[in-house]
């Protein structure tokens, strides 16, 4: 048994085929492609704290190394040949040159000996030099394409919309992040640490999706809970 499978089989994460790949929805947020071995996640929002700060708005200054300490445990767990940040990876134009010295550390020792592709964003549109891995504005293997703002398209796997999904459990509204997905297409969940979310009934995704025929994929904390998202509950 594959570890997709085991972690499947043990709940950690949701098995879904999208555009007839099979892809394996963990229920720390990120994509892995066995296929591919290719690792995804979406808007890590590094230096988000530092940007605030420099805005007078002061929040505790480590998102960055927290959300790289959730990422290098799935790196470690999936030893992916191919990781894919899917843009928003820096909360603005700035962050690569704010990182610490210990973060940039983590990002370099975390490329090594794999591939590493940062797809800009609305938030980081620019490359830079200063952080290792190669840029792109989409990337697109077999059936699939990686890119930061959705558009609907079939095999689309997207960022930026930040899915959040509200279910009714034991008479009180519970809300967590989560994958959206039709079988088509597919809206990944903020990774980052101090990432807000947007609810799955905005109108933001019809214009992806079309319809509510699509499964929220909502994230627990050792396992995935799927919805119908006609069954989940508006703001």
């Amino acid at each position: 048994m594959s570890l997709a499978e085991q972690n499947v089989a043990d709940g950690m994460g949701n098995l879904i085929v999208l555009a007839g790949a099979p892809l394996l929805a963990d229920c720390a947020g990120a994509l892995y492609w066995p296929e591919q071995a290719l690792l995804a996640v979406a808007d890590l929002h590094f230096e988000k704290g530092s940007s605030f700060a420099a805005r007078g708005i002061l929040l505790p200054p480590y998102d960055t190394a927290s959300t790289l300490l959730r990422l290098a445990a799935l790196i470690a767990r999936y030893a992916p040949r191919c990781v894919v940040a899917l843009g928003d990876s820096f909360h603005d134009g700035g962050g690569p040159a704010r990182l610490g010295a210990a973060d940039r550390d983590s990002i370099g020792a975390l490329q090594r000996g794999r591939d590493w592709i940062w797809i800009t964003g609305n938030h980081d549109p620019e490359p830079s030099a200063e952080v290792g891995g190669s840029f792109a504005g989409e990337l697109s293997v077999g059936p699939l394409t990686f890119r930061h703002l959705p558009r609907g398209a079939e095999g689309e796997v997207a960022g930026h919309l930040h899915p959040v999904a509200r279910v009714s459990h034991r008479g009180r509204a519970v809300g967590r992040r989560c994958f959206a997905a039709d079988g088509t297409r597919m809206v990944m969940p903020a990774f980052g640490s101090y990432t807000g979310g947007l609810n799955i009934r905005d109108a933001a995704f019809a214009d992806v999706f079309g319809t509510l025929a699509f499964t929220a994929h909502m994230l627990g904390d050792d396992r995935i809970y799927a919805f119908a998202a006609k069954r989940c509950l508006p703001d």
